[in-house]
C-alpha cells in the first residue's frame, strides 16, 4: 500500500494533526506513512512536498493563507492521487454567517477563489441549514430533495451529495407530520424518496436507543411498519424515485442518486 497522511500547516499544524488522528482511528490503517510539515509559508515549499511524497497522498491543511491555500488546492486539483481535506475553511464560512462578521482572510473579498471550491463551501452550508426540514423553503432551492423515515441516511448522504456540489434537503417523514406543500410544488425528478427493508430498519433503532436514550416505541415493528407504508404513500403519491438503502454504501446510494438525477437533467 504506498498511501500517506500528511499535514500541512502555515502555523504549528496540531489542529490539522488532531483532525488526523480523529480520522485515522476509523480505518484499519496499516503500512500508511502520515508525515507533518509546519510552517509552510512559500509555494516552493508546497512543490517540495509533493514532489518528495510517491502514491497516493492524503492532505489536510489548516493553510490560512488564501494565495496558499488555493495554489495547494490547484496543485491538488491537477493530480488524480492527490486527496485535499481543508479543516479550516468550511468551519469559518458558518462561524462567518453565524457572527455576521467578515472572516479576517476575507473570502472571496480580496482574493480569487476557486469557484468550484466555493460552490462546495456553499453546498455544505445549505445541506446544514436544510438539514431535517429545518426550513421548509429550502425545498424550493435545492438541487435534490431527500425523504424517508427517521434513520434511512438522509443527513450522511445530503452531506455526501454537497461534497459532490448539489444543494440538498432532507425531509423526514411521519404518520403524525403532514409532508411539506412545497414538495409538491417542484419537479418530482428532484425528488429521492429513501426507504428501508423493516429488520434492518428495527436493529439501527434499536442500536440508536441503546446509545443515546430515545422514546419507547421508536423502534417496536408495529411502529416501524406504519411509518414505513405512510412513507412509500407519500412516496408513491409525489411519483418520486424510489431508493432501498438496505444494504448500500452512502456511497453507493450517492452515486446512484447523482446517476438518475444527471440523466433526467438532460430530458
Amino acid at each position: 500500500m504506498n498511501k500517506t497522511m500528511v499535514v500541512i500547516s502555515d502555523s504549528t499544524g496540531e489542529t490539522a494533526n488532531q483532525v488526523l488522528d480523529a480520522v485515522k482511528v476509523h480505518f484499519d490503517i496499516k503500512n500508511v506513512r502520515i508525515k507533518k510539515f509546519s510552517k509552510i509559508i512559500r509555494r516552493e515549499q508546497i512543490d517540495e512536498i509533493l514532489n518528495e511524497i510517491n502514491g497516493e497522498i492524503l492532505i489536510f491543511s489548516t493553510i490560512v493563507d488564501r494565495d496558499l491555500l488555493n495554489y495547494l488546492i490547484e496543485k491538488t486539483e491537477m493530480n488524480e492521487s492527490i486527496y485535499l481535506v481543508d479543516v479550516l475553511s468550511y468551519p469559518i464560512l458558518v462561524s462567518s454567517k453565524f457572527f455576521k462578521q467578515q472572516p479576517k482572510f476575507d473570502i472571496g473579498l480580496n482574493r480569487k477563489v476557486d469557484q468550484e471550491y466555493i460552490e462546495k463551501m456553499e453546498a455544505l452550508e445549505f445541506a446544514v441549514k436544510y438539514d431535517d426540514c429545518k426550513d421548509k423553503f429550502g425545498i424550493l432551492k435545492a438541487d435534490i430533495i431527500l425523504i424517508g423515515v427517521s434513520r434511512t441516511s438522509k443527513t450522511p448522504l445530503s452531506l455526501n451529495l454537497a461534497f459532490k456540489n448539489y444543494k440538498v434537503c432532507n425531509i423526514p417523514i411521519l404518520p403524525e407530520v403532514q409532508v411539506p406543500s412545497e414538495l409538491f410544488k417542484v419537479d418530482k425528478k428532484k425528488i429521492i424518496g429513501l426507504i428501508i427493508d423493516s429488520d434492518k430498519l428495527n436493529n439501527i433503532r434499536e442500536n440508536r436507543m441503546a446509545k443515546i436514550g430515545l422514546q419507547l416505541g421508536y423502534s417496536d415493528d408495529s411502529r416501524i411498519e406504519k411509518e414505513l407504508d405512510y412513507a412509500k404513500e407519500i412516496m408513491n403519491k409525489i411519483g418520486c424515485k424510489i431508493i432501498n438503502v438496505t444494504d448500500k454504501t452512502i456511497d453507493e446510494t450517492s452515486n446512484e442518486i447523482i446517476s438518475y438525477i444527471d440523466n433526467n437533467s438532460k430530458i
